[in-house]
């Protein structure tokens, strides 16, 4: 198990899914947690209620990730509320799927500055932050690989951006031993695509090991990213998808 003891992580879009899962694989590691959130206070704070009857600090964050403004002021009061910053992940996004027609230039912007702009600022805002040795690592998508149908080409877009920019930071940010990664996961069975919705048997037919990831699959990984374990992997990507890029 991938020891956090004492680290301090703020994670955006913390309080479902593969967001949740990171803080539940973070703080059973030993790291106190700041969980981002935008509309799920209820969720949020359960979660932050979870964690502190294991024994660690952890708080909730209001963030709104379409608003550069809130995402700086995330980023510091979760540094505050953490007493420093040794992690940050950037997990919070959204998904459109439709067909290129039906796009709007609304849909573009959002995607631009949620999967990408918000990631920009709060990387930014962490450095000020985060200690020597620290980590940044940002939840991309297989889809930003390979694209396996219509319908997702803004969606893939966005995510394909994040990979060009974890590789500058890593460049940027190499000489505090600060690490930057990126992970990808594929079809991982949450709220947002459940392993049994109606196209689920179509993407495990893609896959080489036929089933949908759970959360903490994904998690595992970031735990280890995060951890001192992998002081000399930046600038990489992780794909967690069962072979379906293979």
């Amino acid at each position: 198990m991938s020891n956090l003891t004492g680290k301090r992580a703020f994670v955006t879009g913390g309080s479902r899914g593969i967001g949740a899962a990171i803080v539940r694989q973070f703080a059973a590691n030993g790291a106190d947690v700041a969980i981002g959130y935008e509309r799920s206070a209820t969720a949020a704070q359960a979660l932050v209620d979870e964690l502190k009857k294991l024994g660690r600090n952890a708080l909730a964050v209001q963030m709104d990730a379409a608003d550069p403004a809130s995402v700086k002021k995330a980023v510091d009061e979760a540094a505050a509320g953490l007493g420093g910053l040794d992690i940050l992940v950037n997990n919070a996004g959204i998904l459109w799927v439709g067909p290129i027609e039906t796009m709007t230039l609304e849909n573009v912007n959002d995607h631009l500055n949620v999967n990408i702009r918000a990631v920009v600022v709060a990387s930014q805002a962490a450095l000020a932050h985060l200690s020597d040795g620290g980590r940044i690592i940002s939840t991309g998508s297989n889809l930003a690989l390979r694209v396996p149908g219509p319908g997702m080409s803004l969606y893939s877009l966005s995510k394909a951006a994040l990979i060009g920019w974890t590789k500058g930071l890593a460049r940027d940010v190499g000489s505090r031993g600060i690490t930057v990664n990126i992970v990808h996961p594929g079809s991982t069975d949450t709220d947002m695509n459940p392993a049994n919705n109606p196209n689920s048997d179509n993407q495990r037919a893609r896959m080489a090991i036929p089933r949908f990831a759970e959360p903490k699959d994904v998690a595992s990984v970031f735990a280890y990213l995060a951890s001192p374990e992998a002081r000399s992997v930046t600038g990489a990507e992780f794909t967690v998808d069962g072979g379906a890029n293979a």
